[in-house]
């Protein structure tokens, strides 16, 4: 089924794994490259699973994109397979490791687009690569980067001013899912969440228990839900801190591992992370 026998490149086509790097490629490659994805809207790419359809994309593709840091989970091996015949950039471990944060002694957490002065380092990295593989069209790409940059740049400082809105010993973020600690990090909040920062990672009663215990005694005002994930388990948690006489929001559309629809504003990188801000500074501030 994964056999690369019949591969029929198109030298113009490029394709990401996730949303996020598709969003960048988009905005930097020529018009004369058609860009796609393997996962669209509410894809958890921890559990994605690998169809015929991708295979063909994959065959079509002369260069491939991926996050890389063990987001793709499944389909390393297939990338690792491929990037024998093709070109496989990996933008997260093309970063400097002393800028991602440990997992453990061999892994860092892959959620690297929540910490937007690293987005615009994989920017720079599909920059230079779109460069390497067409560099007839070197002038228009880094037109292409500079002004997209400086848009990340002022979605930097539009997220500092909305989070000043925050009290510091408010800034909590309760997830489903361990996906912010690059946020936490980047604006001062202290993240917590039921699964780690995998989803193939289970929780348990107690883990339920103890998040009960945690809002309840910090007097939490909101939780938030993801759009790629379940949202059984913290509405479990709501259960629990409402049976202690405690009122809790729930806040639902937190984008983590995935953007909205293509097409709206929140199927872009930007106009994903202005939403989640708005939303956590609503609830919390």
């Amino acid at each position: 089924m994964l056999s690369c026998r019949d591969i029929q490149e198109n030298k113009n086509y490029v394709l990401a794994t996730t949303g996020m790097l598709y969003d960048i490629t988009k905005n930097i490659a020529p018009p004369s490259l058609e860009v796609n994805y393997l996962m669209g809207e509410g894809v958890d790419p921890h559990l994605y699973k690998f169809s015929q359809t991708d295979l063909q994309k994959l065959n079509k593709s002369t260069l491939i994109i991926c996050n890389g840091l063990h987001l793709e989970g499944k389909m390393n091996y297939i990338l690792e397979k491929i990037s024998k015949k093709k070109m496989v950039i990996s933008a997260g471990d093309s970063l400097k490791e002393n800028k991602l944060i440990p997992i453990n002694e061999k892994l860092h957490d892959p959620h690297i687009w929540f910490d937007i002065n690293l987005w615009i380092e994989v920017s720079e990295v599909v920059t230079n690569n779109l460069k390497l593989k067409y560099p007839s069209q070197k002038n228009m790409i880094e037109e292409n980067s500079r002004k997209y940059i400086e848009e990340l740049k002022k979605l930097q400082v539009y997220t500092k001013k909305r989070i000043e809105e925050i009290p510091v010993s408010q800034r909590v973020l309760i997830t489903s899912h361990d996906a912010f600690r690059y946020f936490e990090k980047a604006y001062n909040f202290k993240v917590k969440a039921l699964q780690g920062i995998s989803t193939t990672t289970d929780y348990g009663l107690r883990d339920i228990q103890d998040l009960v215990d945690f809002i309840t005694n910090q007097n939490i005002k909101a939780v938030f839900v993801e759009t790629s994930i379940s949202p059984k388990g913290i509405e479990a948690v709501v259960k629990g801190v409402e049976s202690k006489g405690k009122k809790i929001k729930i806040i639902e559309g937190l984008y983590s591992d995935a953007m909205g629809t293509f097409g709206t504003p929140e199927g872009t990188y930007i106009g994903m992370y202005k939403a989640n801000v708005d939303k956590i500074v609503e609830a919390l501030k």
